[in-house]
């Protein structure tokens, strides 16, 4: 099992110690790196004020991309099976 270490992120200026395990550490900054990135961009626009609202809507927009992005997969996954079973069906 891999032992957990303390990782300094940096989101909006501010730092944060969150727990992680060794063999996600890498993860961990990406995926710090990408909501740093987003909430940047929200801040930006000027649209939105207060780190609490900007985090609010940096999650809904990377939720609504992850659903759109998984809902492409499942599409892609039930064409890749239709054309699996019609492989199959042409070779009996």
């Amino acid at each position: 099992m891999a032992s957990s270490n303390g990782v300094a992120i940096k989101i909006l200026g501010k730092e944060y110690q969150v727990a992680c395990p060794e063999d996600q550490t890498h993860s961990l900054l990406d995926a710090a790196f990408l909501l740093d990135s987003k909430m940047k961009e929200i801040r930006a626009s000027g649209k939105i004020i207060g780190a609490d609202r900007i985090a609010v809507m940096a999650a809904l927009n990377l939720a609504h991309e992850f659903l759109l992005m998984k809902t492409e997969a499942e599409d892609t996954e039930h064409r890749l099976q239709g054309i699996c079973a019609k492989l199959d069906d042409s070779f009996v």
